[in-house]
């Protein structure tokens, strides 16, 4: 009898461990030898857990989603696709990205982490191409993919921080413009902590638009790549948190963004916080009321009918 019950558990034990794989299933962006701009390189990814628990990845040049999907009695439909920031140099992709996809798979809604690739002229060609073009790709295939997942195709929205915010805000805006616009790449909605969205000297966070650019940097694309002049009407509305304190992404960039929405009447929610500095994410201890910015983005994801 003993024998049958520990064979009964090792087999349940199985299916839960085979369960919690195909929910974080990583899946490639794009089909093998086709990844788009990619040139022969010896760049080597790397991925180093620091003290405090924080997952950085650098070198990333092959692009991968990781699938956080929630079961489809608990699924209230929505999705979001969650870009980690990193200045376009490295990506946080914990305390930004599956911390993230944990805390929305907890209240029904399913989360992808994009691992996009880093821009590296040594990898790529016409480098600030290729963050978009795979942002882009992952939402396609969400898309693609939604009734499989039990996701409502018309509830798939894009996070990003810092840089990843910057990503997130480019998707949002430039989805429609340029040769690979594609409506199947437009997200829903965005959410975006401590997002860089300007390139402008006045406000940009100067790393990130240096690695973005590279050795193309012009003020042609500075413009292009500043989101608060590109949003139109077609722009999703968004949900913005920002530190008032933030010594490396001026707060003036979430109120660039906000205001530009305001302009073509988008509706947005923005949460400004005196204390809290930059690439806080969920760890908010010791700093004052910004503790309640995942209360108030879950609220925000309760009135727009994406949370539960």
């Amino acid at each position: 009898m003993k024998k049958t019950k520990s064979i009964v558990m090792a087999i349940g034990l199985t299916a839960l461990s085979l369960q919690s794989m195909a929910q974080n299933e990583v899946i490639s962006l794009w089909p093998e030898g086709k990844v788009p701009n990619s040139i022969a390189n010896k760049v080597e990814e790397k991925s180093v857990t620091d003290a405090n628990g924080i997952l950085r990845i650098s070198g990333v040049t092959v692009p991968t989603i990781t699938a956080f999907i929630v079961p489809k009695e608990k699924a209230t439909g929505a999705a979001v696709m969650i870009c980690p920031g990193g200045g376009y140099g490295i990506l946080a992709a914990s305390h930004e990205g599956s911390d993230l996809a944990k805390w929305f798979n907890e209240r029904g809604i399913s989360a992808f982490v994009l691992k996009y690739r880093l821009p590296d002229a040594k990898a790529m060609t016409h480098q600030h191409e290729v963050p978009l073009m795979d942002a882009m790709q992952g939402i396609k295939l969400i898309r693609q993919s939604a009734k499989k997942w039990n996701i409502d195709a018309d509830k798939i929205g894009v996070m990003g921080f810092s840089a990843g915010g910057h990503l997130a805000a480019t998707l949002s805006t430039h989805y429609n413009l340029g040769k690979q616009a594609s409506e199947d790449a437009k997200p829903n909605f965005s959410i975006l902590l401590y997002p860089v969205i300007s390139f402008m000297p006045e406000i940009a966070h100067g790393g990130s638009r240096d690695a973005l650019l590279g050795s193309e940097k012009s003020e042609e694309l500075i413009k292009y790549y500043s989101n608060e002049l590109q949003v139109s009407e077609k722009t999703p509305t968004a949900f913005l948190v920002h530190a008032m304190d933030d010594g490396a992404v001026p707060v003036e960039n979430s109120i660039a963004y906000y205001l530009a929405l305001k302009k073509f009447k988008t509706p947005a929610e923005m949460h400004l916080y005196p204390k809290g500095g930059h690439g806080f994410g969920l760890r908010t201890d010791g700093k004052g009321s910004l503790v309640n910015w995942p209360a108030a983005m879950d609220g925000w994801l309760k009135a727009n009918g994406w949370g539960k």
